[in-house]
């Protein structure tokens, strides 16, 4: 691919947006448009937000570029390009590597996922595995009906990118469901399924609910802005951001880390909806939390769910001496493997073809999610399905466990806390990595666990359960429990 000198290019940049440049033509060329550099001119704010989400980051990810490499050893080399082929589309499209190994060679402008990779697609090809057909021209999509006229680049609207559109979603589920290859996986499974959850659930508008595209909820408005910054662009109703934020954070040093994790955490923290109920009994007390998905529009977790880990902290005082407690565990600590038997852990299940737990993707043959089947590790919560109370599938939201499972918690408490724990990638998956030689151990370190906190800045648990708080008449109220009888009960929404 031609590059151009860093001089050229900085002159084509001053004029591009604005007047022609001498004797050059008005429109940049396509080997221009390919570096995202080209459209920070013009696009500023959204250059500046692309560039320290995940998209940016996708090629940088030392996780992916672990197991990628782990993956090709591990499958002499028949893994290809499957990895590649999302966290560096366009450097497989312009021939610059095949396997993802050489990606340090590959030109920065040609990693990760692009502001041309994604506004020059023409058509969704299929459902899964980045099935994108480029244009391979000099024009750009967007969800604007009636582009202004640009001396950059041509302008043109396509309903892929209009959220309004369920088209849309199309755009972003291509590359964000994912069907292992088979070989060299034993079975051609659905692993990531973050677009077909949405198709099936509440905010795809086909079970009653008001459509809400992926770019709704990860591409926020920010009203009555400029979308180019040249003169006679003009105020539009808004533009929407371009962190595309979603749970996963940069584990190296990367632009807005601190503004990835404050948006994560806004995300995060309304996704959830939970309860917190106590039942005295003969001997003592027991405990049942419930989580709700209210939030996301697919399961959760979601996309890579067999890496993901989320935990909860359940603690019951009387006064400050602790009666119970499960699902602590230090941030430095793993989930997975914990002692704690009573720990509950929401993840995807991934099992080998004779029934063991798979490590890497490449062994997986199956997978789980049934949370009521507690014999086998994989629970994630369903998203909405329907808004109508008196709909079965109201609740297939609802997920809950008891603490103690078997037992009976001696006490009499006075207030019990909740805590949802989340972490990206497991310290089990990392550890594995770094066992294996394929990932610092420093990056280990810098995984984080993030909290759902609905009440952030007023509280640091998701939930806090009190005699006070249970007899609220907004947060609190009684339910009765099967084998247990009336419990008193809060939750962090309005009845």
């Amino acid at each position: 691919m031609r590059r151009l000198p860093c001089a050229a290019l900085g002159s084509l940049l001053a004029f591009g947006c604005g007047e022609d440049p001498p004797g050059q033509s008005s429109t940049f060329s396509r080997d221009q448009l390919l570096d995202p550099a080209t459209c920070a001119e013009c696009h500023p704010a959204q250059h500046a937000e692309w560039s320290g989400s995940m998209h940016a980051y996708a090629a940088e990810d030392p996780v992916f570029r672990a197991m990628n490499a782990r993956g090709q050893r591990e499958t002499g080399g028949a893994l290809g390009d499957f990895c590649v082929g999302c966290h560096a589309p366009l450097a497989v499209r312009e021939g610059l590597t095949t396997d993802g190994l050489n990606l340090d060679d590959v030109p920065a402008a040609l990693r990760g996922v692009t502001c041309y990779f994604c506004h020059n697609v023409e058509s969704v090809t299929g459902t899964h595995n980045a099935a994108l057909k480029l244009a391979n021209d000099t024009t750009m999509r967007g969800s604007i009906p009636d582009p202004l006229k640009s001396k950059a680049h041509r302008s043109k609207y396509s309903p892929l990118f209009d959220r309004r559109d369920p088209r849309s979603a199309e755009l972003c589920g291509s590359c964000h469901d994912i069907v292992l290859p088979s070989p060299p996986a034993p079975a051609a499974v659905h692993l990531e399924r973050t677009y077909l959850e949405w198709t099936e659930g509440l905010f795809s508008g086909k079970t009653g609910g008001e459509l809400q595209t992926c770019n709704s909820c990860h591409m926020l408005p920010v009203p009555n802005s400029v979308i180019a910054d040249v003169p006679g662009a003009g105020v539009r109703p808004a533009r929407y951001t371009h962190d595309m934020v979603g749970v996963d954070l940069a584990l190296t040093s990367f632009p807005r880390r601190a503004e990835q994790r404050q948006l994560t955490e806004q995300m995060l923290d309304v996704t959830l909806r939970s309860e917190i109920c106590l039942a005295e009994v003969p001997g003592g007390f027991v405990l049942e939390v419930l989580l709700d998905n209210v939030g996301a529009g697919h399961r959760f977790p979601s996309g890579a769910a067999h890496d993901r880990r989320v935990f909860t902290e359940v603690i019951a005082y009387e006064g400050q001496t602790r009666l119970y407690q499960s699902g602590v565990v230090a941030d430095g600590e793993p989930v997975v493997g914990h002692p704690d038997p009573e720990l509950w852990l929401l993840r995807e299940g991934v099992f080998k073809s004779d029934g063991s737990e798979a490590h890497m993707f490449w062994d997986v043959a199956s997978t789980k999610n049934d949370c009521s089947d507690l014999s086998r590790p994989g629970c994630t919560i369903p998203g909405p399905v329907t808004i109508d109370k008196t709909h079965p599938d109201f609740y297939v939201t609802h997920v809950s466990r008891r603490f103690p499972q078997t037992q009976v918690a001696q006490g009499s408490p006075d207030r019990v806390t909740l805590r949802v724990r989340l972490r990206p990638v497991g310290l089990d998956v990392l550890d594995d990595l770094v066992a294996s030689g394929d990932l610092a151990p420093a990056i280990r370190d810098e995984m984080q666990t993030l909290d759902l906190l609905p009440n952030r800045g007023l509280s640091e648990v998701s939930l806090e359960w009190t005699t006070a708080s249970a007899q609220d008449p907004l947060y609190g109220f009684e339910r009765t429990l099967p084998g247990l009888g009336v419990a008193r009960c809060v939750s962090n929404a309005r009845r």
